[in-house]
């Protein structure tokens, strides 16, 4: 089997110096930007129960992000190759970080996706799918915790009843 390497590159830029730097823990701001060439840059913060900015991505969000779209990614392709035309795909992920003496860490991830298949024929191989994606998915397989998910298919013709 040849083995190939994919390296990704980007830039963390912290912009929280008050003035003062990191004299104090309430001294200094959690903002930063996170700049990939090509991209615009995405606005990052600490999460505003760590003294962060809530108007801005923190990693816990982005790391629930990179999971939902790996999977979403992985799972497309994988109706792609089986002939399961999906025309609509959401999804609500939460994740569970426990705290315990200031030091914490994900403990689960559950990925909520609702799919929308263009013909009812096709539901059962869609919800099928899920599992090859899932273990397809290079995000998920390079955390500790538990990412399940809990897969809702739609048939696009009742999806545009209701």
């Amino acid at each position: 089997m040849r083995q190939r390497e994919h390296t990704y590159t980007l830039t963390v830029r912290w912009r929280g110096d008050r003035g003062t730097g990191t004299s104090g823990y309430r001294d200094f701001g959690r903002e930063h930007d996170v700049i990939a060439e090509g991209k615009p840059p995405l606005a990052g913060s600490a999460d505003p129960f760590f003294r962060g900015d809530a108007d801005r991505w923190n990693p816990e969000e982005l790391l629930l992000a990179a999971l939902a779209q790996c999977h979403m990614l992985s799972y497309l392709a994988q109706c792609g190759q089986a002939g399961v035309v999906v025309t609509g795909y959401a999804d609500e992920p939460v994740g569970t970080m426990t705290e315990t003496l200031g030091v914490g860490e994900f403990t689960s991830v559950l990925l909520r996706p609702v799919v929308t298949v263009a013909d009812g024929a096709m539901a059962d191989r869609a919800r099928a799918l899920h599992e090859p994606a899932h273990e397809a998915c290079f995000i998920a397989r390079s955390v500790n915790f538990p990412v399940r998910h809990e897969a809702r298919i739609d048939i696009a013709a009742d999806a545009d009843l209701g």
